[in-house]
Order: C-alpha cells, then sequence, then structure tokens
C-alpha cells in the first residue's frame, strides 16, 4: 500500500502534524471496487471518508423512477456521503463506481478520536466537510435557475475530463435532463 498521493492531496489542503499524518495513514484501509460495486448502498449508514486513488464514482439517489445524480468524484478526491456520515442515519444516497476503483478509506471513529487529540486533525476535516454544503449549494442553484444547455456547456467547462469516462445516460441524470434532449444539445455543438 504507497498512500503517496493521499499524503500529498493532504498536505495541499492543510499541513497537520506528524503524529496526524501517522495516524491517519496507519488507519487506512485499501479497498478495490470493480464497476457496478457499491461503496455504500440506499439505507445504509455511511462509516467511512474515502480517498479515490484510481477510478471514478457518483455519488446518487434513485427515487424508483430515474437516478437523480448529484456529483461525480474522480482520482486524489476525498470524499462521503456527509449527511450520514455526519449523522449516523442511514443515507438515502448511495455511492457506486464507474470504473474499477482503489480507494482508500478511512473509518468515522478514527477521524473522531484524532480530531479530539489534535487541532490540526480538527482544521483539516474542517476544510474537508465544509467543501461539501458550498458544492451542493452551487449544484442545487444551478439546477432551480439554468436550463438544460446551459448545465451542459458548464459540465463541459467545469468537468472535461469526465465527458469521455462517463455514460451519456448518467451525463443526462446529472444534468437533469432525458438522454433524447441532451442529444438534441449535442447535436447543436
Amino acid at each position: 500500500m504507497n498512500p503517496t498521493s493521499f499524503i500529498q492531496t493532504i498536505e495541499s489542503i492543510s499541513k497537520p502534524e506528524q503524529p496526524v499524518m501517522d495516524v491517519l495513514v496507519s488507519n487506512l484501509e485499501l479497498k478495490t471496487y470493480r464497476k457496478g460495486d457499491f461503496l455504500l448502498k440506499g439505507d445504509e449508514t455511511c462509516r467511512y471518508f474515502y480517498f479515490l486513488e484510481k477510478g471514478l464514482v457518483k455519488l446518487f439517489f434513485d427515487n424508483g423512477d430515474k437516478d437523480f445524480i448529484m456529483t461525480f468524484f474522480s482520482e486524489n478526491s476525498f470524499f462521503t456521503e456527509l449527511s450520514g456520515f455526519l449523522t449516523g442515519n442511514p443515507s438515502k444516497y448511495m455511492i457506486v463506481a464507474l470504473e474499477p476503483c482503489k480507494v482508500f478509506r478511512i473509518h468515522k471513529n478514527v477521524i473522531e478520536d484524532v480530531c479530539k487529540k489534535y487541532h490540526s486533525a480538527e482544521t483539516l476535516f474542517s476544510k474537508l466537510y465544509r467543501k461539501a454544503p458550498v458544492n451542493m449549494m452551487g449544484r442545487i442553484s444551478e439546477m432551480l435557475e439554468d436550463e438544460g444547455k446551459k448545465r451542459y456547456n458548464n459540465f463541459l467547462k467545469q468537468r472535461p475530463d469526465l465527458i469521455q469516462r462517463i455514460s451519456l445516460g448518467d451525463l443526462a441524470d446529472y444534468i437533469g435532463i432525458t438522454q433524447v434532449s441532451l442529444s438534441r444539445i449535442r447535436a447543436q455543438k
């Protein structure tokens, strides 16, 4: 197990003390997932904070008729289903691998313990936790205010690295339009 990118990404966000890094690295679990494997299923409680070493995952929920994709996470991303992770309640969201993935994960109890002992750990995870609501507010605003074509163009600008990696169905679900509408928008380009 070589957590070099995990360590580098943490150090780009915050500079925790060495004992914090030692605790985090020694408690990392390396998991591999095949395309289609769930990291988190609906109604499960999210107990892990993840770091995506390799691959691509999506965070979504299913209302029975269709999937609502909240976001995608690619290499060198920290992620979790934050509401369930923080509250301990079962999640309505799911996380699934869209490609074969190598993921480091660390249990919530380890994070809570290290944050109690070290202010620098609390600072690091506070920074990580704060990103999710800010990103989600932007996503909600986009879905409520922008039309499908603008959301598609925003996606192309913000995540050009993903356009060849996700299916048209997932792209349509993320944008909040049908695949037929997505095909029309793409034909206009």
